[in-house]
């Protein structure tokens, strides 16, 4: 899932210097596929300067899309869309901008094929209080093409996570009901590039509420939603929910491990499912069709801090990229730890400047290649290969 909320956007999809190539990264097997692994030589800086609010890269294209927020000293901010070209990190345009504004936008990813979502939020007093959505179809168009209107229960609700599916012409969205007293989800599918969706579903089980911060993916193949949720406490165990998009079925199982689930995926071609969990700093997988998982603890980890965080799948390797931000099998910075799905450790790519976790992982599976947010101000995104 892209977001768990618009809070952790600065450091997702949620710094100024590139970081050279790091050549000493732990591999069983890499350097026979690639060159080398680890960050690379190329950054996108934000072309204002401001810290990004939410970024993706077309996985068969070749640009990406962020939104970014240049803070000034009256409180107010200049705010702006771009596109940039994958290859070189330059800013291709802006597709948007305002000045010395209350506003923002927020990118919500790439969908379907080539389909970038923006989210652009009003503020009049203090608070949010309209959020518009548009979207660039395609992306390479460089602008805003149409508007994109979900199908809300209240005017005040928010979008807490859309699955990553590009490729597949429908997502899964996870929102909640922002009301006093009153957090619960609900998922419903939606064809971003058409501007269509499916019926709207209430998440029954108070543990994917949205003050439990749950996590959520999609199984394209079962037109599922695939939730993960704890109560957070410290050793409260898991649980996995699966919607079902067209009629709304939830269907639950126990989890492994402990702590909120701070991050998931789904590869829909074979059904896995991996999570982070917090407590326990381990991994799980999970064969959703039957039910069964196992659990490792991430490479070197031995507390907390190192728990793993964001969670993407590249379907094409069959590999999930764990997201962590104080790294176990490097003396300083953050890791990406690849493993494959059955569970076995692949690799590590070491001497990201933080965060690179709990950011979202943009990738594009075909270059074994992505980007990801990094540095403290949270202004520059930086390639990576695996």
């Amino acid at each position: 899932m892209r977001i768990k909320n618009i809070a952790l956007l600065a450091v997702m999809g949620l710094g100024c210097l590139a970081v050279s190539v790091y050549a000493g990264a732990q591999t069983q097997g890499a350097a026979s596929r690639q060159p080398s692994i680890g960050p690379g030589s190329v950054v996108v800086h934000s072309a204002l300067g401001g810290f990004i609010l939410g970024y993706d890269i077309d996985q068969t294209g070749t640009e990406g899309i962020l939104s970014e927020a240049l803070v000034l000293g009256d409180g107010n901010a200049n705010v702006a869309v771009e596109t940039f070209d994958q290859k070189t990190g330059k800013t291709i345009k802006i597709v948007d901008k305002l000045l010395d504004s209350k506003d923002d936008f927020v990118t919500l990813g790439i969908f379907g094929n080539h389909v970038g979502l923006t989210e652009y939020e009003h503020v009049s007093n203090l608070f949010v209080d309209k959020r518009l959505y548009a979207i660039s179809n395609p992306i390479n168009s460089n602008k805003f093409t149409a508007k994109w209107t979900p199908p809300f229960h209240q005017a005040a609700d928010i979008i807490s996570g859309m699955a990553a599916t590009q490729g597949s012409p429908n997502t899964a969205v996870l929102g909640f009901e922002n009301s006093i007293n009153n957090f619960s989800s609900y998922v419903f599918s939606a064809n971003v590039g058409a501007n269509t969706f499916g019926s709207v579903f209430k998440v029954t089980d108070p543990v994917f509420d949205h003050n439990n911060s749950p996590v959520m993916a999609m199984n394209t193949k079962t037109n599922q939603a695939v939730l993960g949720g704890s109560n957070g406490c410290f050793g409260c165990t898991t649980e996995i929910g699966m919607v079902d998009l067209t009629t709304g079925k939830l269907t639950e199982f126990e989890g492994l491990g402990f702590g909120f689930i701070n991050g998931i995926a789904v590869d829909s071609n074979t059904g896995i499912a991996c999570t982070t969990t917090e407590d326990d700093f381990s991994v799980e997988f999970y064969d959703l069709a039957k039910q069964t998982g196992i659990i490792v603890v991430l490479p070197g980890a031995n507390n907390q801090a190192q728990s793993g965080q964001a969670v993407s799948v590249d379907p094409i390797h069959k590999l999930f990229l764990v997201g962590q931000e104080f790294s176990s099998t490097a003396s300083f910075g953050s890791s990406i730890q690849v493993f494959d799905e059955q569970g076995n450790f692949v690799e590590s790519l070491n001497g990201f400047k933080l965060p690179a976790s709990p950011a979202y992982m943009a990738l594009h599976p075909s270059q074994r290649a992505g980007y990801v947010i990094v540095t403290p101000d949270l202004t520059t995104l930086q390639s990576f290969t695996y």
